[in-house]
């Protein structure tokens, strides 16, 4: 029997990451004394928003896709294409903070692996379709 255990931990690694990216935002909130609804005054606080949004934005993605292709495609893969996504999305987090210049690589990868598990995912469902 197949089990999903591993898409659930990738799951739940990126919900801890979404969860200390919004706790980063509060951080530099309270460091640089902006509150809500302000998203800007200082660069760390607008960095530390941008990390959060576009970890979510891309998250929106990544997750339905890997649960699609662990369902039409493989199980091993989905989560292994998951926990890379997440690898990335922690290096894009590190290094935003750092130089937002420097978040490219991650970003790019981030997407690119995202477009895999949309791919195989869709080839999974349409293969199903056709062989009923």
């Amino acid at each position: 029997m197949q089990t999903y255990a591993l898409p659930s931990l990738v799951t739940l690694g990126v919900l801890i990451l979404m969860f200390v990216n919004a706790a980063n935002v509060g951080r530099q909130r309270g460091r640089y004394k902006i509150g809500p609804p302000h998203t800007g005054g200082h660069p760390m606080l607008e960095r530390a928003f941008r990390v959060q949004m576009n970890t979510l934005e891309n998250a929106v993605l990544a997750l339905p896709a890997m649960w699609l292709f662990a369902l039409y495609v493989s199980i091993p893969w989905a989560a292994g294409f998951g926990a890379l996504w997440l690898a990335l999305r922690v290096w894009y987090a590190v290094a935003y903070m750092a130089d937002p210049a420097k978040r490219l690589p991650a970003f790019g990868g981030s997407m690119l692996v995202i477009a895999v598990l949309i791919l195989g995912g869709l080839a999974g469902a349409g293969r199903a379709m056709l062989l009923g």
